[in-house]
């Protein structure tokens, strides 16, 4: 088998350093045989991801189209996007869908869980009669996560702790991961409390709650796209209860975000998308919020790909690789112009 040969600076550690591509494995020893050199120079890193990712949904009617999530998932591969994390979808991704080679790869839930004492849920929403039975079926026909709520709307009722508490012990059980949406004070104190291992939104968080969720190895999804577009409009609405919180709960995101990483909190770029979601824009809005520009690559690339379960460039990682012309570290914008694009060793964009 002819493998394929990069030479560049590889990030994060900053070493000049060869890699082979064989199959869709990587090695830095060189394979017998020919090799055909795909890329030299530059800079070359573990492909990206977006961590809390919709695709497939309709934004009128929000339901699950498996050709809108094919025609979603292909833009984020050929922008160097190759891992997504689902935290919530209608419905399972179809089969042929998952295992088709040039999508990224997925860490999906499953439907979007919720309280039943939750009011004014929209119909996105799945309230099972057993929250915790339904969390670990989702956590164990996925891959490892289930998906819940800590609030919804600000001014009614937010799942109580206890009940997270049992949602999430039962999860770890079978090793799995408890993933919550989070928008108010109280929600986000139960679901940190109670044990949730990522918190979605992540609004009004507080140091004392970063310190908890650390020391677990926990991570926070500020979903900055999500927000940002709203608050020049949200400025502009009358004085009320409803703006004080979104407006509050966006400048709380904009010191939690940074707090959160200088806690060692794992931070994760997620964009919230329905659709194909713009990775480098979120890590622009990390970097704006504070966070060094390693860091934020790093939530959106190789930190994010180690919570996830996934290395990064390592003898014998899945050869998913991202190479660009000048350091994002100092030009983040680079990113937006990959040189070359590798998903499981083989050219989903080459310049």
């Amino acid at each position: 088998m002819t493998s394929l040969h990069l030479r560049g600076t590889v990030l994060p550690e900053g070493d000049v350093r060869d890699i082979w591509v064989v199959g869709d494995r990587l090695t830095f020893t060189r394979p017998p045989g020919g090799s055909t050199s795909v890329h030299e120079g530059g800079f070359i890193l573990p492909g990206l991801v977006d961590a809390h990712a919709h695709l497939g949904h309709d934004a009128g009617t929000m339901a699950f189209d498996p050709a809108l999530f094919e025609a979603a998932a292909l833009a984020y591969a050929g922008d160097g996007t190759l891992l997504l994390r689902v935290p919530g979808h209608r419905e399972p991704v179809p089969t042929p869908l998952r295992q088709r080679q040039d999508l990224p790869r997925l860490v999906t839930a499953g439907p979007w869980l919720a309280w039943r004492g939750l009011e004014e849920l929209d119909d996105l929403q799945t309230v099972p009669a057993d929250l915790t039975a339904a969390g670990v079926a989702q956590a164990l026909a996925n891959d490892g996560w289930c998906k819940t709520y800590g609030d919804w709307e600000f001014d009614r009722a937010k799942t109580p702790q206890p009940v997270l508490r049992e949602l999430c012990d039962a999860v770890h059980a079978v090793n799995g991961r408890v993933a919550a949406h989070c928008q108010t004070a109280e929600g986000t104190r139960s679901a940190v409390l109670a044990g949730v291992d990522s918190i979605e939104h992540a609004w009004f968080l507080t140091p004392d709650l970063l310190d908890v969720l650390a020391a677990r190895g926990g991570a926070v999804t500020p979903t900055w796209s999500g927000f940002a577009g709203h608050v020049s409009n949200v400025r502009t609405k009358p004085e009320g209860p409803r703006k004080d919180w979104f407006l509050g709960g966006v400048e709380s995101l904009r010191v939690a975000t940074v707090d959160a990483w200088e806690a060692g909190v794992t931070v994760l770029a997620g964009t919230d998308s329905l659709g194909h979601g713009d990775v480098v824009a979120e890590i622009g809005h990390l970097i704006a919020a504070g966070l060094p520009p390693a860091a934020a690559i790093g939530a959106g690339c190789w930190d994010a790909r180690r919570y996830l379960g996934f290395p990064g460039i390592e003898e014998g990682a899945p050869a998913d690789l991202v190479a660009v012309a000048e350091d994002p570290r100092v030009t983040p914008g680079a990113l937006r112009h990959p040189s070359l694009v590798l998903l499981r060793g083989r050219t989903a964009k080459r310049r």
